[in-house]
């Protein structure tokens, strides 16, 4: 599967690439973001969210483990799984509803969830490059290449 890397200089660079991105998103897609504590999961996530037409704050769903927007005909659920200690609490959760033909899954610490989360159609990862971030989106699907293409 195909890749693209983007250097974001700082937290308006990481929102703006968010809008750009929910530019090219339909549902069903599903995203995993990957990184560091602080490496721009959360404020990628809200730039994306925002575009999709939410006016509020985007807050990190650490500790609800998920937090739901309906967003012009579309739910978006924004995951973070951190501080899940048992991947078997996201059966208790319902997990598979969120996944449906009319949802755009946003997925941060998907590894948390390894096993009974869908598969990604977009991997991202945000690494620290000095005060930058890079952010490196791979395809894991025929709907993640087109995408990418897309961007």
């Amino acid at each position: 599967m195909s890749s693209l890397a983007f250097e974001l200089e700082n937290e308006t660079a990481t929102v703006a690439f968010g809008l750009r991105l929910a530019k090219v998103l339909d549902a069903p897609t599903t995203l995993y973001l990957y990184g560091e504590l602080g490496a721009g999961k959360t404020t990628l996530s809200r730039g994306i969210i925002q575009s999709l037409g939410h006016k509020g704050a985007v807050k990190s769903p650490t500790y609800t483990l998920v937090e739901p927007y309906e967003l012009d005909g579309m739910e978006v659920y924004h995951f973070d799984l951190y501080r899940l200690s048992d991947p078997e609490e996201l059966e208790f959760m319902g997990i598979r509803d969120y996944f449906s033909p009319t949802s755009l899954c946003l997925v941060e610490w998907p590894d948390r969830g390894e096993g009974l989360l869908p598969a990604a159609d977009v991997k991202l990862e945000l690494v620290y490059q000095g005060e930058n971030r890079k952010v490196t989106l791979t395809a894991e699907s025929e709907k993640g290449e087109r995408i990418l293409q897309s961007l």
